[in-house]
């Protein structure tokens, strides 16, 4: 074809400024570690910093990121799960799950983006889940909050497209991480891997990779997506 642009494959993040939620252990901590090895500078936040779900650390942490010069990349993947069916779950641990899976996000990417905006330029990736796309007993408010997540991206990215900013969301399926296992049983477990067409569980490296190419300059028409890393769960599912 003529008049075809060359695509520069160019995965380097050097002088680029990451900012990452939820980095002290799992898929934030995997994430980080490969934007690290790809040059960039990363900042990360965790539970350990700031208590996503108080109104006073969001605050703090608020002020924390006006005090950064430039933020390049924004992924929000704090996030907390609980599961309890909606007759029982108390109106505390709703607030905690809505404060930390869609509040925090809210008020960081609202900080963040006007950062991206003076430069014209940014990536912002939430971190969704499987259950933002199907449902289960005992997960009414945490699909909530993912469902939540997917609507703030969608509109966002038609908001920020004027700025170069492109938004775009990631639903890991069954990862194989401490609160994976935590949540489920062994048996559960391998019921779950026998019904994954790869035959196996995510693994962080598997979202941190998905990451990476949502964030890099090699996506520059990709935004307002959902994207399901899986295994072929879903489209098992759907058979």
């Amino acid at each position: 074809m003529k008049n075809q642009e060359k695509t520069d494959y160019n995965l380097s993040f050097k002088n680029k400024t990451v900012l990452v939620t939820g980095a002290s252990r799992g898929i934030g901590f995997n994430i980080s570690e490969d934007f690290k090895y790809l040059g960039a500078k990363v900042i990360t936040l965790s539970s350990k910093d700031y208590n996503f779900s108080s109104d006073y650390h969001l605050k703090k942490l608020i002020n924390y990121i006006k005090k950064i010069k430039k933020i390049d990349i924004l992924i929000n993947n704090a996030g907390v799960n609980f599961s309890e069916e909606n007759i029982n779950f108390s109106i505390k641990k709703y607030e905690k799950l809505m404060n930390i899976n869609l509040k925090a996000p809210f008020l960081i990417t609202q900080a963040v983006t006007k950062k991206m905006i003076k430069y014209k330029y940014g990536r912002i990736i939430n971190i969704s889940s499987i259950l933002s796309e199907r449902v289960r007993i005992g997960k009414s408010s945490y699909s909530s909050s993912k469902f939540g997540l997917i609507g703030f991206t969608k509109t966002l990215s038609v908001e920020l497209a004027k700025y170069n900013i492109l938004v775009n969301a990631i639903s890991p399926g069954v990862i194989a991480t401490e609160m994976t296992k935590s949540m489920l049983t062994k048996q559960q477990i391998k019921k779950i891997r026998n019904e994954i067409p790869l035959k196996r569980l995510g693994n962080t490296k598997d979202i941190a990779s998905a990451v990476i190419y949502l964030s890099s300059d090699i996506n520059q028409y990709i935004t307002g997506h959902n994207l399901v890393v899986d295994g072929g769960l879903l489209s098992c599912l759907n058979v």
